[in-house]
């Protein structure tokens, strides 16, 4: 059996924190996906990574935040949508996009929403 080591993530949840959303825009060719995550931390603080993948799986432009709440939130995700259109055209901005995410062994990871 081959075990393939995985890179590391890019964001951790903690216990006592919960996935709060995923964005990503249409692929952009030569260029990658660009994908936003975001998790509410025990304070009800809300924290933020952003980041192209490029069609290899790589991730790179990794920047990182954090919000008072998801209010704030959606305010990054729209300067992020600003920037996105100027540099790519009207048709590429960040799309809320569902996400299944589990634990180590393979227990499904509890939501905001759930």
């Amino acid at each position: 059996m081959k075990f393939m080591q995985l890179p590391p993530a890019l964001m951790q949840i903690e216990p006592g924190e919960e996935f709060a959303g995923g964005w990503v825009t249409p692929h952009i060719p030569q260029v990658g996906i660009y994908k936003l995550i975001a998790k509410r931390k025990k304070d009800g603080s809300v924290a933020w990574v952003h980041f192209v993948q490029r069609d290899d799986e790589r991730k790179e432009n990794v920047y990182r935040g954090d919000v008072n709440d998801v209010a704030q939130l959606a305010q990054v995700v729209t300067a992020i949508n600003n920037a996105l259109r100027t540099a790519y055209g009207p048709g590429v901005q960040l799309l809320p996009a569902e996400a299944n995410i589990y634990l180590p062994g393979g227990t499904p990871l509890p939501t905001a929403t759930d």
